[in-house]
């Protein structure tokens, strides 16, 4: 059998990383296709190698551009790898330009698609992920769904074969990484950070950068935190800072520590020691919950819902009022604090990748791992 995994972000490498690992340890040596969608050393290359994924067999450097630009020019590179390597069935993760590329490559060629996460919505259009996570649920043949409610949306929408509820994969890296993490970083004493004395920042996605106005709301809401901040930056985040005249601003907050994309043992040790996280990622959401570290979400809607649900996650947008009234309440309200802290994972019990990659090999076993003519027969 040979799986192709096709990913071009630092979230889909952590979360196909126990996939790849789950194959190996089956005997079955996947084909890694890099498209460089982070295209940045630090926000790629470095999780690379701290996960041990040095074989990558594919780098594409599709780089930057727009929505359009990016997709495009990552599905004519991946056809050509796809139609030289003819592999078994196309492993995407997510919701990111690279997963819709990959999996509209893949299905054109009759090869399988198995979307890793699926389900998942915000139910927001406006989002360019929402519509990436659509269509590539729409194109895949195998969909892997995390928890019973990305399930349920799946199922909404008419797909109901070929569907597996295994758990989130960012279980299985984070309990994998997280002692490792512990023992061999040191990030605490380099940013000369206390566990438990500051929030940790990540904010990038374009409904909150890409505008002035939002992004001018997130300034507001750093320059007013009542604790210490560090914020590992993306770079698209500090050319819309400069851009929009915001970067001097972001300098001359005293209780806030910016900083380049730090590598994942680092970062997983700055999450695991924060007192809480503020985030507008998907992917943190679920890893803050897994940490039992209480997460405030910079946006307006989740597909991260069980979050919310479990009670580990406050939906507080660009509203500085509402945010800084639950940076309070944590830092000074202890049994909300413990409640938040101890919410119940809701992804799983870190063995998704090991079921992902039975799953796929027992269906080529059978034969019954390919692109069928309709999704209902």
């Amino acid at each position: 059998m040979k799986p192709a995994f096709v990913f071009g972000t630092r979230p889909e490498i952590i979360k196909l990383a126990p996939v790849i690992r789950a194959f190996e340890e089956l005997d079955v040596k996947p084909l890694l296709v890099h498209t460089g969608q982070h295209y940045d050393y630090e926000m790629s290359r470095v999780f690379l190698e701290e996960l041990e994924l040095d074989g990558i067999d594919y780098h594409l450097e599709v780089g930057s551009g727009t929505q359009a630009e990016q997709t495009g020019t990552a599905m004519i590179k991946i056809e050509k790898v796809l139609m030289e390597e003819k592999p078994d069935v196309t492993l995407v993760q997510g919701d990111t330009n690279t997963v819709l590329a990959g999996a509209l490559a893949s299905v054109k060629l009759k090869i399988p698609v198995a979307h890793v996460e699926a389900g998942l919505r915000s139910f927001d259009r406006t989002m360019p992920e929402e519509i990436n996570r659509i269509l590539a649920d729409h194109a895949s043949e195998i969909l892997f769904a995390p928890t019973e409610e990305a399930r349920r949306n799946l199922e909404r929408e008419g797909i109901t074969s070929g569907v597996y509820v295994v758990g989130n994969t960012i279980v299985d890296a984070v309990l994998q990484n997280a002692e490792v993490a512990e023992r061999k970083s040191d990030v605490l004493d380099r940013l000369g950070l206390r566990p438990k004395g500051y929030v940790l920042i990540t904010a990038h996605r374009a409904e909150n950068t890409d505008r002035k106005e939002n992004l001018e709301r997130l300034v507001e809401i750093l320059e007013d935190l009542p604790i210490t901040a560090v914020y590992p930056m993306h770079p698209r985040t500090r050319r819309r800072l400069e851009e929009f005249g915001l970067w001097e601003r972001v300098k001359s907050i005293e209780n806030l520590t910016v900083m380049k994309p730090l590598g994942y043992l680092d970062f997983l040790k700055l999450e695991r020691n924060a007192k809480l996280i503020m985030t507008d990622s998907g992917g943190i959401q679920e890893e803050s919950i897994i940490l039992n570290v209480p997460c405030l979400t910079l946006r307006y809607n989740t597909e991260r819902p069980e979050t919310i649900e479990a009670g580990g996650n406050v939906l507080v947008g660009l509203e500085k009022e509402r945010a800084l009234h639950y940076v309070e309440r944590l830092l000074n309200d202890e049994e909300f604090y413990r409640k938040m802290a101890g919410a119940p994972n809701p992804f799983g019990d870190g063995k998704a990748g090991k079921r992902i990659a039975e799953i796929l090999l027992e269906l080529w076993k059978k034969g019954e791992l390919k692109v069928r003519s309709s999704r209902f027969i």
